[in-house]
């Protein structure tokens, strides 16, 4: 265990995270027992995107020093679309910076290997061309990624991995939980919960659309935004991502006093890759794409490492 860790993963280091989990489930019950569903579904498109959120907290660790606990605390799918395991799984994989924007080693890449770009057919390279840009990483961008989540999943069920095909396993009775609630108790059309579910998909790549960017150094390859709003919540303070990425075991609330009481230290890692805020990105990228797809500096299986 780290240091870092062994000062964070403690209740009483992790109250506020404990303190939204009880609020990000309240806000769900009410929002699918007592809400209309004009008025459920934004609510709903904040709350799922705060429990994927919370979500990525417990695969790193939090509230509790039990792995096990920590998977219990978010089990139910209230975003209905990817395991929890299979999140777990690939992005600790995500973490290894030495593999940051491979196309192939790291699974959150949306970079694509330059052979394989110039080979898809013209629709589709205009179709990934349009989700390069922020409003098509919005709208278009959750459909995308599901799709080749579980097309990629189904081919490694498909070739024998049984963790992969135990993670989809687990998934049912955590998807089913939320749709027997929504059956049972909830007031919701199916409808409205599932326009919310892909809605907060939608905000969520707002957090991953420029995470990372293909740069020569390890460093350079993560950004740091520096936003205390809104957004900065729903995404506990993931965008001060340069800062997770160096202390993964750091609990969400602590990031921005590490990221402001030594910014040159954090600057100086990602070679200046910051900005201000999202209105900031919104208004550089809403219609315009951030860099290419295929990886501008990919060579070959040992770039840009």
């Amino acid at each position: 265990m780290t240091r870092h860790a062994a000062d964070t993963r403690s209740l009483s280091a992790n109250w506020p995270m404990l303190a939204l989990l009880v609020t990000c489930y309240g806000l769900w019950t009410v929002a699918t027992v007592l809400l209309p569903a004009w008025a459920a579904i934004p609510v709903l498109v904040l709350v799922l995107t705060l429990h994927a959120s919370l979500s990525h907290e417990a695969l790193h660790g939090h509230p509790t020093r039990s792995d096990m606990l920590n998977a219990v605390l978010v089990f139910p799918a209230l975003g209905l679309a990817v395991p929890y395991l299979r999140f777990r799984d690939t992005h600790l994989a995500h973490h290894r910076d030495a593999v940051l924007t491979d196309p192939y080693d790291d699974p959150e890449t949306n970079y694509l290997d330059p052979a394989i770009w110039w080979h898809l057919p013209r629709i589709v390279r205009g179709v990934l061309a349009v989700n390069n840009t922020l409003a098509g990483r919005i709208l278009i961008g959750p459909a995308i990624g599901q799709a080749l989540f579980m097309w990629s999943d189904l081919q490694a069920i498909r070739r024998g991995d049984m963790r992969v095909l135990a993670s989809w396993l687990l998934h049912v009775p955590a998807v089913a939980l939320v749709v027997w609630w929504l059956m049972a108790v909830g007031t919701l059309p199916a409808w409205a919960y599932l326009l919310a579910a892909y809605g907060a998909m939608g905000v969520l790549k707002v957090r991953t659309f420029l995470e990372h960017q293909a740069h020569h150094h390890v460093g350079g390859r993560t950004v740091v935004i520096e936003d205390r709003g809104l957004m900065a919540l729903l995404f506990l303070n993931n965008n001060y991502h340069i800062v997770h990425h160096m202390h993964p075991d750091v609990p969400w609330h602590r990031l921005p006093a590490l990221y402001f009481d030594n910014a040159a230290r954090y600057l100086g890692r990602n070679h200046g890759y910051r900005y201000r805020n999202y209105a900031q990105i919104a208004r550089r990228y809403l219609f315009r794409a951030k860099d290419s797809v295929p990886h501008p500096l990919w060579d070959g299986p040992d770039a840009p490492r």
